[in-house]
């Protein structure tokens, strides 16, 4: 399983790419405008500290001008995974965008039936929102285990299922139980993943023998 961290904080990024388990980025409008940064400039750094997939989202709701933002977008690097929103419009443009070799995140993906629409535009990766969906008392994970056994009944489907609106990190080991492919978490949400009482427990057992023993692994 992949992990993208969800976020536009590039010291977060670069503190959490340091222990090699971030293989992408997924950022929105909401993201970037809470950052307070140029939106281009913050790509470009998250960019070049990464190497996978950086997903940059469209502003436009119509397809010509959706087409003109995602084709400007791709050129900040070659890692931009342009993100459109699954609409018609949205998968016009994942189309035009994929048959040119440019990576395509389609996102707000609520239902089976949207998935198999954007597996057949030739989408790089699908969102499917799995908070928002236990927000209204819907089955978020279900959505998943949905998606990955239609995706499976396929070969010509390469679409990848990039679980997203992730809340905590029962949705992480959920997703990989599942069999997603990728999964976007906060940063919160990954660091809550290195966390156990008994982990921190032990440390402190060993950690105080140790002291006790009296020896340094460093020496004097």
């Amino acid at each position: 399983m992949k992990f993208f961290v969800d976020t536009a904080d590039v010291a977060e990024i670069r503190d959490l790419a340091s222990t090699g388990l971030v293989d992408g980025v997924t950022t929105n409008p909401s993201i970037i405008a809470k950052s307070g940064l140029n939106f281009f400039d913050v790509i470009a750094e998250i960019c070049d500290i990464v190497d996978g997939p950086v997903s940059a989202e469209v502003a436009a709701t119509d397809h010509e001008t959706m087409l003109k933002e995602g084709q400007k977008l791709a050129q900040i690097a070659s890692n931009v995974a342009v993100k459109v929103p699954l609409t018609p419009d949205g998968l016009k443009t994942c189309k035009v965008l994929s048959d040119a070799g440019t990576q395509v995140n389609v996102t707000l993906c609520f239902s089976a039936g949207q998935a198999i629409l954007a597996a057949k535009a030739g989408a790089t990766f699908v969102s499917p929102f799995v908070g928002r969906l236990d927000d209204i008392s819907r089955d978020g994970m279900g959505l998943i285990e949905e998606i990955c056994t239609i995706y499976a009944n396929y070969e010509t489907f390469e679409t990848e299922v990039l679980v997203a609106s992730i809340r905590s990190p029962n949705h992480v080991i959920e997703s990989a139980q599942i069999g997603a492919d990728v999964v976007t978490v906060p940063p919160s949400v990954l660091r809550q993943l290195f966390k156990h009482p008994l982990t921190d427990s032990g440390l402190e057992a060993f950690l105080s023998d140790w002291a006790g023993s009296g020896q340094s692994i460093l020496g004097s």
